[in-house]
């Protein structure tokens, strides 16, 4: 997979400032995976999601990455260095989409969730209302002894079963780091938010190449395009050179 070049991505980043992440997980994913179309990109789970936007997130900015964490115990500021190793998940076993398990007299059938889903959850403002909006959406069919069941009738412990069977067959969806704060000692496992990160990274890397194109249209009166379409390299050294 090839690098964000200096147009696509500010051309990304202007079309998704006031999207919603699920939005700007399928604007990135279509730079990704060009050979899919938007409504097959919204449909892969969030893990093989996620697995791309990583790659994608690699070859634009490399395998490391600096990250700032507030400790939840003290609120202390935590840099922290990853190597983008340690956030790709093994593959399971058996690669699927849907899931039929039994559980506390249950049979479930599971699909998992996938960036439709989590635009359909998203319209949906309290969290509660929001975990339930996908478990409708995943949980395709509750029985007991042959009849239907309501999802949301299911107890917490069946519905546990089921998000245990989902994060099984789709690891990559939720990736976590064990954090420790030298400061009071807490521990705790950190979610890592592919979309949230790649995109704060976008918007930083967009404003620096915004501000090298005023700085050096008004130096050499070059056009956007032309300033854009030289290296990173080149164009650090013209800054250098008109004392930027």
């Amino acid at each position: 997979m090839r690098a964000l070049a200096a147009t696509e991505l500010l051309a990304i980043w202007e079309r998704g400032l006031r999207s919603a992440r699920h939005t700007r997980a399928l604007d990135l994913l279509e730079l990704a995976l060009p050979e899919q179309s938007r409504d097959e990109l919204g449909r892969l789970s969030l893990g093989r999601r996620d697995a791309a936007l990583l790659t994608l997130r690699e070859a634009t900015f490399g395998s490391r990455l600096e990250c700032v964490i507030l400790c939840l115990r003290c609120s202390e500021r935590l840099e922290v260095t990853l190597d983008m190793n340690q956030l790709r998940a093994a593959e399971p076993a058996i690669v699927q989409d849907e899931a039929v398990i039994e559980t506390a007299g249950y049979a479930l059938t599971l699909r998992l969730p996938n960036t439709i889903d989590e635009a359909a959850a998203s319209q949906v403002e309290d969290g509660e209302q929001a975990r339930q909006v996908l478990l409708d959406r995943c949980i395709v069919r509750a029985s007991r002894d042959g009849r239907a069941e309501p999802v949301r009738e299911l107890s917490d412990n069946v519905i546990a079963a089921a998000m245990a069977t989902l994060e099984e067959i789709d690891p990559q969806a939720d990736i976590g780091c064990a954090m420790s704060c030298m400061s009071c000692g807490y521990q705790w496992r950190a979610t890592f938010d592919i979309v949230a990160f790649f995109w704060s990274e976008i918007e930083a890397r967009a404003r620096r190449l915004l501000r090298e194109v005023h700085i050096l249209a008004s130096a050499y009166g070059w056009r956007e395009p032309d300033i854009l379409d030289l290296s990173a390299t080149r164009r650090q050294i013209y800054l250098e050179l008109v004392g930027a």
